[in-house]
């Protein structure tokens, strides 16, 4: 059975990014290795001109074997709703979840297919981006990295895992699990990785990091500071109350 990609976009007022977003798509396009691919975007109730750039990419942009999808929700529920919706409409046989703003370009999907040969594994897995491994190539402030090391140990000690980084978002998915996974989803914010995390462990899904190469892009709507201290309450509600 030839392989397939679904790729899921969430995004909220996005539109000063959606350049990074539009080229590697069209890069990506030239060169990827599947079948056929399909791009979701789906704007968790934007309210700038996001949606519209993106109809407008779509229109100038239909090729055979390539398609694309908006879906416009109408108010903000959060990067995990956002997330997802787009796994409940994904069609192909794998999941891809990455960040609108291209922090880890799609061709890392290239790359990790040519290293590690993850299109031939089973369904019980599911694979992280990490940016914490030896062979990641990663350009970030040094705060953000001191703020992820604290994270990524107190989620490692809450949750019993070894995982290093549970928040990069490029993440795949054989379609059966991240169904599995998604449709038990019940944290619509940043954290939801981390639910992802519980939930795998409780059906017994492996959960695989590798390398990615991740460069942090301006404007982005996570705040590091606010928002990362907001997490580790979100962090003790999904242990002992999801």
């Amino acid at each position: 059975m030839a392989n397939t990609l679904s790729v899921i976009f969430p995004l909220y007022n996005e539109e000063k990014r959606l350049h990074f977003t539009f080229k590697d798509i069209l890069k990506f396009n030239k060169k990827n290795i599947f079948s056929k691919v399909e791009y979701l975007f789906i704007d968790d109730g934007s309210e700038d001109e996001s949606s519209l750039r993106i109809a407008n990419f779509i229109k100038k942009n239909k090729r055979k074997n390539i398609k694309y999808r908006l879906i416009k929700l109408k108010s903000n529920y959060g990067k995990g709703y956002a997330l997802k919706i787009g796994v409940g409409k994904s069609t192909l046989k794998w999941i891809l979840t990455l960040d609108t703003d291209i922090s880890v370009s799609l061709d890392q999907i290239n790359i990790w297919q040519k290293k590690y040969n993850l299109l031939s594994t089973s369904s019980d897995k599911v694979f992280f981006g990490s940016r914490s491994l030896p062979d990641s190539k990663i350009t970030y402030k040094f705060y953000r990295k001191f703020l992820g090391i604290i994270f990524s140990n107190f989620v490692k000690f809450l949750f019993n895992t070894n995982l290093n980084d549970s928040q990069c978002g490029f993440k795949l998915y054989e379609k059966k699990a991240a169904k599995k996974i998604f449709k038990q989803l019940k944290n619509n914010g940043f954290s939801h990785d981390v639910e992802i995390i519980k939930i795998c462990q409780i059906y017994n899904i492996k959960i695989d990091e590798i390398p990615v190469n991740w460069t942090h892009r301006k404007d982005s709507k996570l705040n590091i500071f606010i928002d990362t201290f907001k997490m580790f309450f979100e962090l003790i509600r999904i242990k002992f109350f999801n």
